[in-house]
């Protein structure tokens, strides 16, 4: 999701002993914009470096969560109340809820489950425990499932993609390819793909429609190594790692594709969490994905990318408020996903554009998958956080997940029925 941490990821405290960024006494904010004139006091708020939005969408009433340094709370609160914007405190030190998280990520059984090939989600799994068990499918599972490497990382971690079949050994079948994790503190992202992942190949009786003519290809975490820093390093680390000048490292996956790149809501500075790259496709994960995306040409027809945190179904464009030509289809078929999840737990999603519900976006993959790779229905799915702090505990992991897989199938479903009359009208 979209925040402001150009300061806070360099210069925020770190204790020396842990090597681990410190947020003693930062403070996560919500509240709800109710007319114009506050959403434009808070968009004037977001341009300040000093204030982490989580959320900041464009419909009112929706929920906004900001994280403020204890420096900076008193400016904050004042600003709010002479908006007459009210405002209540939903975590009063940050940095406990993320030292307590810490904890508990490390005490718990990383990879197996009791039974052989599974994976636990009661923690948020590690870059090494992804691979085993992505690995450990393909080998029992080896007629329906093979693992590539689309890449590697610039810290050569390699870029796992996994594709499941059904076995039939057709070729050149449909193809829904998702991806997760491009932003490294999002970790409910890649533990809700790897639950997709073990849907279809663990539970594949229960899921077969969905693979007799399609296949799935999955990159569960395309940003390893800012996912591994933000285990061991600084928790809310968003870009990737490549280093930039000799302070700042890291890019913005999402703001570094090669359409309408460093236009809108992106930042030039090395520093900030939104800096879209010293050029597009600046980074190899960026690259890996590109390539990945164009050497599904005419297969892939729908692209998904998992976020958070939110509960939104978005899509193109980001670059602008203006809608794509098939933007009824592609919000038909989000919408199923909506109401699936809705009816099945009451959660709401809001669906729409990128840029008329949360904020415009230039340079992300979504309208980039669209506009230059060609695939029809491109999605990004902004996970809930379920609790107070930027991620769900990990009590919610599983059920986050199983929501989320709700929705997906949901949207699968549609999908394939919509192209299946296609091509009998064709």
């Amino acid at each position: 999701m979209f925040l402001k941490l150009a300061v806070i990821a360099t210069l925020c405290c770190t204790n020396a002993l842990a090597n681990f960024t410190s947020y003693e006494g930062y403070k996560v904010y919500e509240f709800t914009a109710e007319n114009t004139t506050q959403q434009k006091t808070l968009e004037n708020l977001a341009q300040n470096n000093a204030y982490d939005f989580f959320t900041l969408p464009r419909i009112f009433g929706l929920p906004i969560r900001v994280l403020v340094a204890p420096a900076d709370q008193l400016q904050f609160q004042q600003t709010l109340e002479t908006s007459q914007i009210a405002y209540t405190t939903v975590n009063e030190n940050f940095g406990q809820s993320v030292e307590v998280e810490r904890k508990l990520n490390s005490m718990y059984p990383k990879q197996r489950n009791s039974a052989p090939g599974s994976i636990s989600f009661n923690v948020y799994q590690r870059y090494d425990a992804i691979t085993a068990y992505l690995e450990e499918l393909s080998k029992t599972y080896s007629s329906r499932v093979k693992v590539t490497s689309i890449g590697d990382s610039y810290e050569k971690r390699q870029l796992h993609a996994i594709t499941i079949t059904n076995g039939d050994g057709v070729a050149n079948k449909n193809v829904i390819l998702m991806d997760a994790g491009i932003h490294a503190r999002e970790w409910i992202a890649p533990a809700a793909a790897l639950y997709v992942i073990q849907q279809l190949v663990e539970n594949y009786e229960q899921n077969s429609h969905l693979l007799a003519n399609y296949d799935w290809i999955i990159v569960p975490l395309i940003n390893p190594d800012g996912y591994e820093y933000s285990h061991t390093r600084d928790r809310l680390w968003r870009k990737t790692r490549k280093p930039v000048t000799i302070f700042c490292d890291g890019t913005d996956g999402n703001r570094n594709f090669d359409f309408h790149w460093g236009e809108i809501a992106t930042s030039s500075h090395a520093c900030a969490s939104t800096f879209s790259g010293s050029s597009a496709f600046s980074e190899p994960e960026t690259q890996a994905l590109r390539d990945l995306m164009h050497s599904l040409s005419g297969r892939a027809k729908f692209y998904l990318s998992l976020h958070s945190f939110g509960n939104y179904l978005l899509y193109p464009w980001g670059y602008t408020s203006e809608l794509p030509e098939n933007w009824r289809d592609i919000d038909d078929i989000a919408r199923a996903g909506a109401t699936a999840i809705k009816t099945a737990t009451g959660t709401d999603y809001t669906v729409g554009s990128t840029s008329n519900v949360l904020y415009p976006a230039s340079g992300g993959s979504l309208d980039y998958a669209l506009a230059k790779a060609k695939i029809p229905v491109p999605m990004v799915m902004e996970l809930p956080s379920a609790g107070q702090q930027f991620d769900p505990p990990l009590s919610k992991i599983e059920e986050l997940a199983f929501e989320t897989w709700i929705g997906i199938k949901a949207i699968a479903e549609k999908i394939i029925e919509k192209y299946k009359l296609v091509d009998e009208e064709n």
